[in-house]
């Protein structure tokens, strides 16, 4: 039986992730903040595929938590197959142009807290010599964008994060995978105006496990992002600062 670690898992991405992880077959060790929220999910993964799920409370930002949080996963799991780090939120970009405790709020949710949980997963794979890593960035990050740059600064670092991770874990036989999100039908972008071509979890949970199960080093889900950020990447710097995007 395989074993995964799915940090983040009551975004409605990691619990379709979870579910489908189950169905698989892999022996599950679940994080999240809210502790209801955290033991609804495990009790219906438990009771729907009739298996073992172990839970545990994570906090993102208490950061002095999360070596210990890691140390115990690893010693009740006895070695992790998968961990997949799907945490963060959208927040307002217009509140966080005037108030930095909103913005440090985004990035440390977003990145800070990403960072520092996969420091020490990252580490003991390591030592095991196997195992996927899988973090949850978004189309965000490719280009800062006036509707969303506070965001997507810290989606780009997580991104970027990934990729350096990526080059240093492939020594030692464990792989790192981006996965970056376009617009997915969740309680973070509910009532967002502007929104097209939302995509919903369910389907984005089977992209990812297609993608683990080739190795896949980057992916935009639904691919299409890929085409799409290609062309906003490419608009020029002095016709870009007039779009409003």
């Amino acid at each position: 039986m395989s074993n995964a670690l799915v940090i983040g898992c009551t975004s409605r991405i990691a619990r379709s992730l979870a579910q489908k992880l189950a169905e698989k077959g892999y022996k599950l060790y679940l994080l999240a903040r809210n502790q209801e929220e955290l033991m609804r999910v495990a009790n219906d993964i438990s009771v729907r595929f009739q298996t073992d799920v172990i839970t545990d409370v994570f906090d993102a930002v208490n950061y002095d938590s999360h070596i210990e949080i890691a140390n115990k996963a690893f010693q009740k799991l006895g070695s992790i197959d998968l961990a997949v780090v799907s945490l963060g939120e959208l927040g307002e970009q217009e509140k966080a142009q005037n108030d930095f405790n909103h913005s440090r709020g985004i990035i440390e949710s977003n990145y800070t807290g990403v960072a520092s949980i996969l420091t020490p997963i990252a580490n003991f794979m390591e030592k095991q010599k196997s195992g996927v890593i899988v973090g949850i960035s978004s189309v965000a990050g490719d280009r800062g964008r006036q509707s969303n740059y506070v965001y997507g600064s810290a989606k780009a670092a997580l991104s970027t994060f990934l990729q350096g991770l990526r080059s240093r874990m492939a020594k030692c036989g464990v792989h790192v995978m981006t996965v970056k999100p376009g617009f997915v039908d969740t309680k973070m972008t509910y009532g967002k105006p502007g929104l097209f071509l939302v995509a919903q979890p369910e389907y984005v949970a089977s992209e990812i496990i297609k993608a683990i199960d080739k190795r896949k080093n980057i992916i935009y889900v639904p691919w299409f992002w890929f085409f799409i950020m290609l062309i906003i990447r490419s608009i020029p710097e002095p016709i870009f600062k007039k779009l409003k995007l």
